[in-house]
Order: structure tokens, then C-alpha cells, then sequence
């Protein structure tokens, strides 16, 4: 069975089991989290569909980790002109293990 949700403005194929990297949540590592913008639900064959949501529908795991993504390196430049502007980067994420889909 897999699941879409939405979650930090991205949506989001999951699945039982699976580690998931999202937007930063707040919580400590092995709190609960359940995601209740579940989109689609589908398991082989039937697949059900929100409009906007599933009714009655949630994804539920326990945090994992938080932490920083690698380093993106934002540099302007503009030539002829001794313009240079480089910035650093690094977004915070939450990793989610899914311990369950309930529909």
C-alpha cells in the first residue's frame, strides 16, 4: 500500500517502511508525527483519491533524525565590474520513518 501526502509544500510517495526527508517538523528524534494531508491512497489495483483529501485517511511514523543538507553555494557575480557575492546555504530537514498507513 503507498500513500501521496503533502507536507512543507512538496507532495510525497510513500510507503510502510520507508525513510522519508522532509521540510523541517518540530519534535526530537523518535517522536511521533502523523500526516493528515493524504492525497491519493493506492494499494495495486484500487486507488483512491482526494478532492482535495482522503477522508479519514493518515500517514503515521516516528522522527528519526534532524539535520542539515549539504552546503549549496550561491555565488553572483557580474563581470567587468568587481562584483562578487558568494553566499552559503544549508537547509534543515527531518527524516520520517513510516511506521503506518491507515486508511
Amino acid at each position: 500500500m503507498y500513500a501521496v501526502v503533502a507536507t512543507g509544500g512538496k507532495q510525497y510517495r510513500v510507503e510502510t517502511g520507508e525513510i522519508l526527508r522532509v521540510e523541517k517538523l518540530t519534535g526530537d528524534v523518535g517522536a511521533e508525527v502523523a500526516f493528515d494531508h493524504v492525497l491519493m491512497l493506492g494499494d495495486g489495483e484500487a486507488v483512491r483519491i482526494g478532492q482535495p483529501v482522503v477522508e479519514g485517511a493518515s500517514v503515521k511514523g516516528h522522527i528519526v533524525e534532524q539535520g542539515k543538507s549539504k552546503k549549496v553555494l550561491v555565488f553572483k557575480y557580474k563581470r567587468r565590474k568587481r562584483y562578487r557575492r558568494k553566499q552559503g546555504h544549508r537547509q534543515l530537514y527531518t527524516a520520517v520513518k513510516i511506521d503506518s498507513i491507515d486508511a
